[in-house]
């Protein structure tokens, strides 16, 4: 804990951040870390609870009073080393998770919550600023090789901890730099990917090989359309190469959005928009990239990656960008005493939206209009309320008679989240799949994260669906315990 009486005398502080006008026109983060006088005070209201729900809503356990305290206390190099003890990658959490920590800190039954992330944030930056992050390679090699399949977090965090108890670990990545949705599908002006690419050093100083470029699979013809691949590498050869392999390629297949007019030019996934900008910004010239400039533009679905597609929507230079949301809006404060410590239901209003956004919430789309060029033109809209089904106790959509609308479209963004991983990659190797065509394999007991198949694991997105990158962290960590367990015999990783 910090001080005994911080969380009484010190009130919570955000952040720092450069003002919207100013922000919407460049790509780069814009959100401060806390000096260190400023994070020791908020270390401080770490308050004596006796139990941690805090680290129980962390899903990779951080253990945050300790370097609450230590924060508090000065002392950053115990805390960034107690930090690491837990997660491999702090400086993505400490941007980009929504902080579930926070929702299960019990000064939040009350009061206003820890500000866990910002600390967790300032940690992790001071640390590369005094040099104190740096490559662990294994005393001993084991002989043992592993590829591991993918590279967002899940994937990242499995070869991290493989390759520092001594194997011979290979990442696969289809597209052409490393980083998977923390590459492309996160804008930079939320995490810019020379965090990434730091990291992506510290673990080639640790041993690990990365190979971009590569679709692992049967058929070179069912790679994603923002596939960079050049070259295949099947099942079969990796069964031969190597002693094992990690799938940890993400939950990719968005939800589509089947209504008369889907087919008009214009409506595209998120993540057809996202990357081709993550890719302008490395520097890549991109022939067709889909832009926003001076359109009306409507984003469908409420979440991160809806919200991101409105910031980099804004940052084009859109005429109108509007939002929305088939969900009812959310209170704007959570009933406390009914959800803590769990996720609590409430309005949540990102940077994004500050920046400039028309947001509306019981919202169906039922269609597109479009004009003599094939382009979209219109969005036909209406509105619906959500009743409890009498038979089952389920709540169910219904649309509200005579609200239909129609709204200007030039720009459909489709963010409504992602239904499995690329099937035709489990399908190369024969994995079983569960009821939402996720990878099927459990997560307790004996054979946690083992596929059906021989050698063959399976974690973070692709094994549990859509997620946070602070699941894909503990998912990648733990399914590296089981492989070296399985390779071993015996293993010294923690779970």
């Amino acid at each position: 804990m910090g001080k005994v009486t911080g969380f009484m005398e010190f009130e919570r502080l955000s952040e720092a951040n450069e003002k919207a006008e100013s922000r919407l026109k460049h790509y780069k983060e814009f959100v401060l870390h806390l000096s260190d006088e400023q994070a020791s005070k908020q270390g401080a209201r770490c308050m004596d609870c006796g139990i941690p729900f805090c680290q129980n809503g962390c899903p990779v356990n951080n253990i945050i009073p300790d370097w609450n305290d230590l924060v508090y206390r000065g002392d950053w190099k115990q805390a960034i080393d107690t930090l690491h003890s837990t997660n491999n990658f702090p400086e993505f959490t400490g941007r980009i998770c929504p902080a579930p920590c926070e929702a299960a800190c019990t000064l939040n039954i009350n009061n206003d919550a820890v500000g866990i992330k910002s600390i967790e944030h300032a940690i992790i930056d001071k640390a590369w600023e005094q040099g104190w992050v740096q490559p662990q390679p294994p005393r001993n090699k084991t002989g043992k090789k592993v590829a591991v399949v993918g590279s967002g977090p899940a994937g990242l965090a499995a070869a991290q901890q493989l390759a520092r108890v001594g194997h011979d670990v290979t990442v696969f990545e289809k597209s052409s730099r490393i980083g998977g949705l923390l590459r492309y599908g996160i804008p930079d002006f939320k995490l810019e990917k020379s965090h990434i690419d730091r990291r992506v050093a510290q673990m080639e100083a640790e041993g690990v090989t990365f190979r971009t470029g590569v679709m692992v699979g049967k058929d070179r013809n069912v790679a994603p359309a923002n596939s960079d691949a050049t070259t295949m590498i099947t099942p079969a050869e990796l069964d031969q190469q190597f002693d094992a392999v990690v799938l940890a390629g993400g939950a990719e297949h968005p939800r589509d959005l089947p209504v008369p007019g889907r087919e008009l030019k214009g409506i595209h996934f998120a993540m057809d928009f996202l990357p081709l900008q993550n890719k302008v910004v490395a520097g890549d010239k991109i022939a067709n990239q889909i832009k926003a400039t001076g359109k009306h533009v409507v984003v469908i679905g409420g979440g991160d990656t809806g919200s991101d597609c409105v910031g980099t929507s804004n940052r084009h230079g859109a005429q109108t960008v509007t939002q929305f949301e088939v969900m009812p809006k959310a209170p704007e404060q959570e009933n406390k005493p009914m959800t803590w410590p769990y996720w609590p239901l409430k309005l949540r209003t990102s940077s994004s939206h500050e920046e400039g956004c028309e947001r509306d919430w019981a919202v169906t789309t039922k269609g597109f209009r479009g004009d003599d060029k094939g382009h979209v033109k219109a969005l036909v809209a209406a509105r619906v309320e959500w009743v409890q089904d009498p038979a089952s106790g389920q709540m169910k959509m219904q649309e509200v008679p005579g609200s239909e609308w129609e709204v200007p479209a030039e720009l459909v963004l489709l963010a409504m989240g992602f239904v499995s991983p690329i099937s035709p990659v489990l399908d190369a190797f024969g994995v079983t799949k569960d009821g939402r065509g996720n990878a099927k394999a459990s997560t307790d007991g004996q054979g946690a994260y083992a596929t059906n198949v021989a050698r063959v694991f399976a974690a973070g997105d692709m094994r549990r669906g859509q997620s946070l990158v602070v699941w894909a962290i503990r998912e990648g960590r733990q399914c590296a315990r089981e492989v070296d367990l399985f390779l071993m015999g015996e293993t010294t990783l923690p779970r």
